[in-house]
């Protein structure tokens, strides 16, 4: 019999381990504490900005609904409700493809527009103290570096 200790892959490193949960840790406490804050101001959560914030950047505010779950990595059944809240409350309206009558463009109102300034107002003072007040620029420049690493795809 041989031994299975041959199959079992290497456990990641204690430093890779550490830096893991740091991670996860650092991204959950300062997630949350923005929501806090958008919620404090009586604002709509983080995935309403985000997707206000693509459609603006994108060419004649809209984008379909699949371009929209790739840049902001929201899956596509939070998505389609999402829109629909969104939709509801006059940020975006969805109109007809028309090289394809069954899909739909996602396009940002007026509304829509002001509610992302909204928003950004009181995120970007929420992502300054919560992050910008702990790193100087250097380390906001390492650390958004060594995240780029993570973040490409293997």
């Amino acid at each position: 019999m041989s031994d299975c200790s041959d199959t079992i892959p290497t456990k990641p490193s204690l430093a890779i381990t550490r830096a893991w949960v740091h991670l996860m840790r650092a991204q959950q406490i300062t997630l949350a504490a923005i929501e806090r804050d958008l919620k404090a101001a009586d604002l709509p959560p983080l995935g309403w900005y985000d997707v206000l914030l693509e459609l603006s950047r994108a060419t004649d505010g809209r984008l379909r609904p699949y371009e929209i779950e790739e840049r902001t990595l929201l899956a596509q059944h939070n998505l389609s409700r999402l829109l629909d809240r969104m939709e509801k409350a006059g940020f975006v309206h969805r109109e007809v493809f028309s090289e394809d009558g069954r899909g739909r463009w996602v396009v940002i109102t007026e509304a829509g527009s002001a509610m992302r300034n909204r928003i950004w107002t009181v995120y970007a003072s929420a992502l300054q103290r919560h992050v910008g007040d702990k790193l100087d620029n250097a380390q906001a420049d390492q650390l958004a570096e060594l995240l780029a690493v993570l973040s490409r795809k293997s």
